[in-house]
């Protein structure tokens, strides 16, 4: 079952692997962060496994679908 569409599947993957990177980029700004960086790294990866896999449980959830649903074939 696919409910994220391919515009938002780019984007989470792109804002995921900025996520993913920003512990690892030393910046004096972010040290104030602490494990708060841990954090966003760890959302960066579910937001890369959403959007390879292309299914959102949190969409599911609430109903939500960005994708155009499946025509029936004729």
């Amino acid at each position: 079952m696919v409910n994220v569409g391919s515009l938002d599947r780019a984007i989470r993957v792109a804002v995921g692997i900025a996520l993913l990177i920003l512990p690892f980029i030393p910046a004096a700004s972010l040290a104030s962060l602490g494990p708060w960086l841990w954090v966003a790294a760890a959302a960066g990866l579910v937001l890369i496994a959403t959007g390879i896999l292309g299914f959102c449980p949190a969409y599911m959830l609430v109903g939500l679908r960005t994708c155009p649903l499946a025509q029936p074939k004729k």
